[in-house]
């Protein structure tokens, strides 16, 4: 054990530590959250990088900060007008949480400093805990997400077989935490989330301009991309019909009861059953798109079909919606994105 990667790497400690810090310090992104850094920002800012990307992101960020600069105007805002700000960037249940945190945090007389209990709020888990505690209150926490877990397997070439990312996650914790310095943390766990980001990618990483390659024992065996050794995902796949269908200048829609698990409130093209059509009779007819996209472990193949509008009284969850106020709707990203091409298109 003496000479095992990770012994060496916790005995380099310090200069692993300052070379990481230096690094950071010259090349760490302009990031509107970190500008003017606030608790609030940091919030945000994390709940919104939850499995997105920072590009994603950016645009929405700027959006919500200027309808909702503080926690007191979001703990104010009604629910749809949140769904509406975050329409798009997926995952809504995040949304949800952040506006339940913000009215948490509105009872209460001092917000929390430590990750414990930061984890009791809504939609906050370790890693977010860890992240929101370390940068604004300096709490010694560290982040382990997926680039962390990435990084820290090369630089140890740890071969264990992890089952998924959470497995690992939990299983670099205690040698994150080892790595944490005591001044600063915050900005440690930003500089390995950024060079995770930055240079350790998962594939081709940048290894000749990566600032702790003299710790990496990856690195030096020449095969950092076989680190970490995670178990590929099993997807399910699904195939979905929905209806195109108009009447009087407006398009049917559905809308997910408020108390569903997933899209609650929001609105997307029905499905040939939520429309009280035989899907049969519908494949028949003229397919207007087709698409695919993943959701969690399921890659769903949506068919959308033109249809004649449903007769008679219909189904719960059906509205007919004017063309002229689809826009003030909350609609799921992709159906906007998939009726705008649609529209586009006749």
């Amino acid at each position: 054990m003496a000479n095992s990667p990770t012994a060496s790497l916790l005995a380099a400690k310090p200069a692993f530590q300052r070379a990481l810090a230096d690094w950071y310090r010259a090349h760490a992104r302009v990031l509107p959250w970190r500008e003017s850094p606030s608790l609030y920002k940091t919030v945000v800012s994390e709940l919104m990088l939850q499995q997105t990307q920072v590009k994603t992101v950016l645009p929405y960020f700027a959006r919500w900060l200027a309808e909702f600069p503080d926690f007191a105007a979001l703990s104010a805002a009604p629910e749809a007008r949140v769904l509406k700000l975050w329409e798009g960037l997926g995952y809504y249940s995040r949304a949800r949480n952040l506006h339940r945190l913000a009215r948490n945090l509105a009872a209460l007389p001092a917000p929390p400093r430590t990750a414990a209990e930061w984890q009791e709020l809504p939609g906050v888990g370790p890693y977010t805990a860890a992240a929101i505690t370390s940068i604004s209150f300096g709490a010694p926490a560290a982040c382990v997400d997926g680039n962390v877990v990435r990084i820290l397997a090369r630089l140890t070439a740890d071969a264990t077989p992890y089952r998924d990312s959470a497995s690992a996650s939990k299983a670099f914790t205690p040698l994150a935490n080892a790595l944490l310095p005591a001044v600063h943390p915050g900005d440690h766990n930003q500089a390995m989330m950024e060079l995770g980001a930055t240079v350790c990618f998962r594939q081709s990483p940048l290894c000749l301009t990566c600032p702790v390659r003299e710790f990496c024992a990856a690195g030096r065996q020449g095969d950092p991309g076989a680190y970490p050794r995670l178990a590929p995902k099993k997807m399910e796949q699904l195939s979905v019909t929905r209806v195109w269908s108009e009447r009087q200048g407006a398009l049917l829609l559905h809308l997910t009861a408020a108390d569903a698990r997933r899209f609650a409130s929001m609105h997307e093209l029905p499905t040939a059953e939520q429309a009280g059509l035989d899907k049969t009779l519908v494949t028949r007819g003229k397919l207007l798109a087709k698409k695919r996209r993943g959701i969690t472990r399921y890659q769903v193949t949506e068919s959308i079909y033109a249809a004649a509008a449903p007769r008679g009284k219909l189904q719960p969850g059906l509205v007919w919606v004017p063309f002229a106020t689809l826009d003030t709707l909350t609609l799921t990203g992709p159906h906007r994105r998939w009726i705008n091409e649609l529209l586009a298109a006749r």
